[in-house]
């Protein structure tokens, strides 16, 4: 596995043994942040069950200025500090080794521009995930959330949490979903963060 383009484009990446991690297929990476590329230059990432952390590292190379990298497992936690160490983004990559829940309350940023998640297809991590995020005064309106998930997921109940499924991409065997805060849900977060976002 390599990264695709920006400045540690082709090198060689890491992934942990087994079947806990999923990569994601270069095509599939490469439609990806060809949709994201134009909010990816200075943004902050957050790279949420992040497995090897290919995810984040690409958009480090992609210019986004800090990338949070949320592992709880530690075979992949090994990968992505050594991932880091090979392309040099030690210094705006960030490893947070605990629960992906949990560790949103150690972010302290003002605002997160993208986040991305890979949960387990068949648990109720995104959604609770979701919940989580919710609650962030960081995941502001101009937040974009990308779930990567099963073909047949249901996440029609993120809109209960107050975010909307604005765009959805399918591949051959998943799909990438793309939310953002409702525009009541953000009007309510204004209000209760003191201020416009």
């Amino acid at each position: 596995m390599r990264v695709i383009a920006g400045t540690a484009r082709r090198m060689r990446l890491v992934t942990p043994d087994g079947m806990d991690t999923r990569p994601t297929q270069d095509i599939i990476k490469e439609t990806l942040f060809n949709i994201l590329m134009p909010y990816i230059p200075g943004s902050v990432f957050l790279d949420l069950c992040a497995g090897s952390g290919q995810i984040g590292i690409e958009a480090l190379s992609r210019g986004a200025k800090k990338a949070y990298f949320v592992e709880s497992g530690r075979a992949a936690a090994s990968c992505i500090q050594k991932n880091l160490h090979t392309t040099h983004f030690e210094e705006t990559g960030i490893l947070l080794r605990q629960d992906a829940v949990g560790a949103l309350r150690h972010i302290h940023e003002k605002e997160v521009d993208l986040i991305y998640m890979d949960p387990p297809y068949e648990s109720d991590t995104a959604l609770r995930l979701l919940s989580a995020l919710a609650q962030q005064p960081y995941v502001t309106e101009d937040t974009i959330i990308i779930i990567e998930t099963s073909l047949d997921s249901d996440l029609e109940s993120a809109a209960d949490m107050g975010f909307e499924i604005y765009r959805e991409k399918d591949y051959r065997t998943n799909r990438h979903l793309f939310l953002r805060r409702s525009a009541a849900a953000a009007e309510e977060h204004t209000d209760t963060t003191g201020g416009e976002l």
